[in-house]
């Protein structure tokens, strides 16, 4: 098994197949305009197979497609169908802002997808448009619906929660939640990026997300999934399914994280908060074998001792912290 610096093992590829989004969420990509990657760095689905079945083999067995939006990318059901067949590939997961997602979930149901995440960050319309700048909410949530109408589960709601913008929404997207059979999960406003003027003053803790949960529907805590997912998981006491918290801010998991990123012009990331990567498209656009890959990647992640939201916390302790120097 392939562990690294502080014994934590591969098992979880977060892959972006695209770094264009047709939103622009505050805490995310809040400016109107980006340098995009020339379309001809980015990965084709024959080189992200490749370095999915390397990854596989050395413990991988988890992978999640996320962008940008992930579904600006064209005939994404067939890199899907792709990843399904590969021997290890336990899960495959589609994280998306659900904007185009009505109309392509029927084929990525039919190339194996079981499972999606769904960004909605409030039910009301006019500040859905002010958090995205663009978009339209009822079209995410018939992507949602039909989404479930497929028969994919878990279907996830995920809302990053920031302090006077959807705060007081938190209640409601619960209510939805119980009420249509989704897991809802909430996130603690963090410095994506070093691009949205992150403060410590917008960031809504984890604590305070429970505390208004359980004041109208009292929570029982789970833990998180197999001890290492990113969320905290609670169950409702009445039976009536479960919420999750990613609190990377106020409750780091940075000492079981097995989390890897591939960028959509093939680098290797350790750390998701990390600014730079490690090349692999270099390795396969020259010729590498299968083997020089694999021990390029495995030499990269026995070294590998990041734990950003961790030296975060440590940072914000002390008022030491400053969002626009990250992990390398």
């Amino acid at each position: 098994m392939l562990v690294d610096g502080y014994k934590r093992p591969i098992k979880d590829l977060r892959i972006s197949v695209t770094d264009r989004c047709n939103f622009r969420c505050v805490y995310c990509m809040p400016h109107d305009e980006y340098e995009w990657i020339d379309k001809k760095e980015i990965l084709t689905f024959e080189e992200i197979t490749r370095l999915a079945r390397l990854f596989a083999r050395l413990g991988v067995d988890k992978i999640r497609l996320t962008g940008g939006e992930p579904l600006m990318r064209r005939n994404l059901e067939l890199l899907i169908a792709q990843l399904s067949s590969i021997e290890g590939i336990k899960d495959i997961c589609v994280t998306t802002n659900g904007s185009l997602l009505a109309d392509k979930v029927a084929g990525f149901k039919a190339a194996g997808l079981k499972r999606i995440n769904v960004s909605v960050d409030t039910l009301k319309p006019e500040k859905f448009k002010e958090i995205c700048k663009r978009g339209d909410l009822d079209k995410v949530l018939e992507g949602l619906f039909a989404a479930q109408k497929q028969g994919l589960h878990p279907i996830k709601v995920n809302a990053v929660i920031e302090r006077g913008v959807n705060d007081d929404d938190i209640v409601e997207l619960v209510e939805f939640s119980r009420d249509n059979g989704f897991f809802m999960r909430f996130i603690e406003y963090m410095d994506v990026g070093n691009t949205n003027s992150w403060t410590s003053e917008k960031l809504v803790s984890k604590k305070e997300i429970v505390e208004k949960i359980n004041a109208r529907f009292p929570l029982r805590e789970v833990g998180r999934e197999n001890g290492s997912a990113p969320a905290v998981d609670y169950e409702f006491v009445d039976g009536r399914g479960e919420v999750g918290i990613v609190a990377s801010v106020t409750e780091p998991f940075c000492s079981t994280c097995n989390r890897a990123r591939l960028t959509a012009d093939g680098k290797l990331v350790t750390c998701l908060f990390s600014s730079t990567g490690h090349d692999l498209k270099a390795l396969l656009r020259g010729g590498s074998s299968d083997e020089e890959i694999l021990n390029f990647i495995t030499g990269i992640w026995q070294v590998r001792k990041d734990r950003y939201s961790s030296e975060r916390l440590e940072a914000l302790q002390s008022s030491t912290y400053d969002p626009k120097h990250t992990s390398s």
